[in-house]
């Protein structure tokens, strides 16, 4: 059977996926735009049982308000495709999944921009836990689809870079 998704981001799971098991440390995660390719990529690690807690899509204020809303004070005026969006994610979804980290994502994947004037390929993706860090990442492209996986990856690198520090 063919892998469902690009090698780059299978080795990137996987690679975040043996570091999370030798440090015996849980990731949670709250991604927009990518819609879940880092989730996948990190469950599609045989035994992810053991370091992955669990996953949201927050794509809307809907989702924020219903799924990560109470446990980490929301910064006034957020809005999403922006620093403070994808580290409020991450803090929420470390905070009410109970992991040691927590990742979050938010961006444009394209065709165009966002009603925040972003352009396509436009996103920020995050990282709470021990460390903190959040990273903006400008594909320059306006493929929806690549963009999703740029963004996934983009976050899963961040994180990589975190557990190996």
């Amino acid at each position: 059977m063919t892998a469902l998704l690009p090698s780059e981001l299978l080795d990137i799971g996987a690679s975040c996926g043996a570091l999370l098991k030798e440090r015996g440390e849980t990731v949670s995660t709250g991604e927009g735009s990518c819609g879940g390719l880092m989730t996948a990529a990190l469950l599609a690690v045989p035994g992810a049982s053991a370091y992955f807690i669990g996953g949201s899509v927050i794509y809307t204020k809907g989702a924020l308000d219903g799924l990560l809303t109470g446990e980490v004070e929301r910064p006034k005026k957020l809005r999403g495709a922006s620093e403070p969006w994808a580290l409020h994610l991450a803090r929420s979804s470390r905070a009410h999944m109970g992991s040691v980290w927590g990742l979050g994502e938010g961006g444009a994947t394209g065709p165009q921009g966002n009603p925040y004037g972003d352009p396509s390929g436009h996103a920020w993706v995050a990282v709470s836990g021990p460390t903190e860090g959040a990273e903006n990442l400008l594909t320059g492209s306006d493929d929806r689809v690549a963009n999703m996986v740029a963004f996934a990856v983009g976050g899963l690198e961040l994180f990589h870079r975190h557990l190996s520090a």
